[in-house]
């Protein structure tokens, strides 16, 4: 009984320790209070959607620059830059800019390599060049694709993953990453707001903007000064 107690105990105060300082740090890794409180992008796109988390990062190039790095995503292009052997096959991401994967239009859809087999979760929604780069993903609970043009089921995932893209003095560029979430059932919807989703998506995105992060400033260091943009 003693032994119960004390891994109760300890559970309660692990759930705390996330709920009130984990969770809210992870929330809104890297944004500044202005970030979290702006209306972001895309809101239209997911009916009855709220706002999910806010986390930003500073980028040392120009929006000109980071751009093609993020259109280029998706597994079979140049992948996530995320943790490559669950969202990209166990291929590595790329680290430069590839030509042939800067034609994209919204309604394409990118996948991702999963260990479970490939999958095709985002579909590109928002695509305004230079400036703000929106993927939906809409699926049942089995995270098969779903059909935006029909009514959703009773139980589904629907989410916009966004890139905001913000031209600051000196050739920098704050990338704001945001979007909204609609789940149902609402008791599943409060387990992922909760739990899973700020643990999981904090997890791959800051890897994520690592990687953007440091391939981007060093592409333009490698660049002749001449050429940059």
């Amino acid at each position: 009984m003693a032994i119960g107690r004390n891994l109760a105990g300890l559970a309660g105060l692990a759930a705390a320790v996330y709920a009130l300082v984990l969770r809210p740090r992870m929330d809104r890794w890297g944004a500044t209070d202005e970030e979290v409180e702006d209306t972001y992008p895309g809101r239209e796109l997911i009916p009855d959607g709220v706002r999910s988390s806010t986390m930003a990062i500073t980028i040392e190039a120009p929006p000109a620059s980071v751009w093609p790095w993020l259109v280029q995503m998706g597994y079979d292009r140049a992948g996530w830059y995320s943790w490559d052997r669950l969202d990209n096959g166990g291929r590595p991401s790329a680290t430069e800019v590839h030509p042939e994967w800067q034609d994209l239009s919204v309604g394409d859809y990118l996948s991702a390599g999963s260990p479970a087999g490939t999958m095709y979760p985002w579909q590109v929604a928002a695509l305004e060049p230079g400036r703000f780069f929106g993927l939906r993903g809409l699926t049942d609970l089995h995270v098969r694709r779903l059909d935006p043009a029909q009514p959703r089921p009773s139980a589904y995932i629907d989410g916009l993953w966004g890139f905001l893209l913000k031209e600051l003095p000196g050739d920098r560029t704050r990338l704001v990453q945001s979007g909204y979430q609609s789940i149902r059932p609402r008791w599943l919807e409060r387990l992922i707001n909760f739990w899973i989703h700020p643990l999981v998506h904090w997890a791959g995105q800051t890897r994520q903007f690592a990687n953007l992060k440091r391939n981007i400033e060093s592409a333009g260091r490698r660049q002749p000064q001449g050429h940059k943009r």
